[in-house]
């Protein structure tokens, strides 16, 4: 067995016995005293009303589900725009070196990531690796785009879709 693998084992075992710890700990601890009105369903303090067992409506995962998906894919539009913005800064020869120099930084490092670069990158390079950028970004926003418009033509964005397009027509 190496090394590795035994160090998971032994990581695996300790996290599984502090767990079992923790529970056997609090089942000693904590009363246990059951009532009627403890087992009843709890609403932010409203009267129940009717069975905990309410089927609720899709919608609500359909809209919660897209809001995380496209929430999730903006987020990636930051790094892009770190490295479109410096590389533009950096092909800018209006700019003085330093400020080329610091914008360079941001970009991907060559060799010692710590070691700042003694001379600005070549402009046109830059200005080659910011159209990149830019040629990037705009692929994945089509892709974001196209799975919008999948998205509004089946109509999983109207809060209310009419259900007589998925009814049968006719009846024998």
């Amino acid at each position: 067995m190496t090394e590795l693998v035994l160090v998971i084992l032994i990581f695996t075992a300790a996290g599984f016995t502090l767990l079992a710890a923790n529970l056997v700990l609090g089942l000693f601890v904590r009363p246990n005293r059951p009532s009627p009105e403890k087992g009843e369903v709890y609403e932010c303090g409203e009267k129940p009303f009717g069975t905990a067992w309410v089927q609720f409506d899709v919608r609500f995962y359909v809209v919660a589900l897209l809001f995380v998906i496209f929430d999730v894919e903006l987020a990636f539009f930051f790094p892009w725009a770190v490295v479109f913005g410096s590389a533009t800064r950096v092909a800018d020869e209006t700019k003085p070196a330093e400020v080329r120099i610091e914008s360079a930084k941001h970009l991907q490092p060559q060799g010692d990531p710590l070691a700042p670069p003694a001379t600005p990158p070549e402009p046109a390079a830059a200005k080659q690796m910011a159209w990149v950028a830019f040629a990037d970004i705009m692929v994945f926003f089509g892709v974001l785009l196209v799975g919008f418009a999948y998205l509004w033509r089946r109509g999983d964005l109207e809060w209310v879709r009419s259900t007589a397009a998925h009814e049968p027509t006719g009846s024998a």
